[in-house]
């Protein structure tokens, strides 16, 4: 089982232990808001599971039928995650709307308040640990699921000031007001978690990796004469690189492949999981503009 696996596998057991938590918080106080963050952690559960499956899917090996691999199963989580989120968005609504025409008169124990600030607490370790080994991995699942168990983090600090401030002010309009902020809170962070998948996808370029690359290209690139027509994707935890390497007329195959080998290894070092082609050319093939020149 990869690393990745794992760590998805143990965001379903937090997600889980969350979730209970924090709808006993709401048990304890009948906090509308706290309801709705509720409801919520019933979306990192099954996102935690969409990850966890798609994370199994990309790690399969290239086939017959999926001969570039199956890393871009990896995006399908973030896609299902966003549907959920638009999903949970209206059923919070659906309990705020009306509350806010007539708010209910809460006690909000203070024992509730704490039970749902240890489960986001716990939330803002684990959301922590999962983007840092998200970009360590390269994982768009891992990512996405990070951001939006962060993103929960804050929508259940802002509630929790809330439901205070309701207890001590005693504006028990307070209460569904915040339970309809998380729910265009959740709707914000899942258009942009959507978004970014949709992009990997598509193939839509990184500037950053382009930009990266070539640097790579100058500094591994030496015997050269020029690079052009530099193309990048990535697939999950691969990121496929393509360009065309001009050389001198006169050189030989096997000193031009060594040059493709220094490249590739260069690349890969940087970019784990690199695959790399390489398309070498003559001087005559060199173009006056928009090349790479060594």
């Amino acid at each position: 089982m990869s690393r990745t696996v794992r760590i998805a596998a143990g965001s379903v057991i937090v997600a889980l232990i969350v979730l209970g938590l924090k709808f006993l918080a709401y048990r304890m106080t009948g906090s509308v808001a706290l309801y709705s963050d509720a409801l919520e952690s019933i979306i990192n559960v099954v996102a935690a599971l969409a990850a966890l499956i798609a994370l199994r899917v990309a790690a399969r090996p290239a086939d017959e039928n999926h001969p570039y691999g199956h890393s871009k199963a990896e995006y399908f989580s973030a896609v299902a995650e966003g549907v959920l989120i638009v999903l949970a968005a209206g059923a919070i609504l659906r309990e705020a709307v009306p509350a806010l025409a007539h708010p209910l008169v809460k006690d909000a124990p203070l024992t509730g308040l704490l039970v749902n600030l240890a489960a986001s607490t716990l939330n803002a370790v684990w959301a922590t640990f999962l983007l840092r080994e998200g970009r360590a991995l390269g994982s768009p699942a891992l990512l996405a699921d990070g951001r939006h168990v962060m993103s929960d983090v804050v929508t259940s600090v802002g509630v929790l000031v809330g439901v205070l401030l309701a207890r001590l002010t005693g504006w028990h309009v307070l209460d569904p007001l915040l339970a309809a902020l998380v729910a265009v809170n959740i709707l914000w962070s899942g258009w942009h978690l959507v978004k970014e998948s949709v992009g990997g996808l598509m193939d839509v370029a990184d500037p950053d990796t382009t930009a990266r690359l070539r640097e790579l290209l100058r500094t591994h690139g030496a015997g050269a004469l020029e690079m052009h027509d530099l193309r990048a994707r990535s697939a999950g935890q691969v990121t496929f690189v393509e360009f065309h390497m001009v050389v001198p007329g006169e050189m030989t195959v096997a000193q031009a492949h060594a040059i493709c080998d220094r490249l590739e290894h260069g690349i890969q070092a940087e970019l784990t999981g690199a695959q790399v082609t390489i398309h070498v050319e003559p001087a005559d093939q060199a173009k006056p503009h928009g090349a790479l020149v060594l």
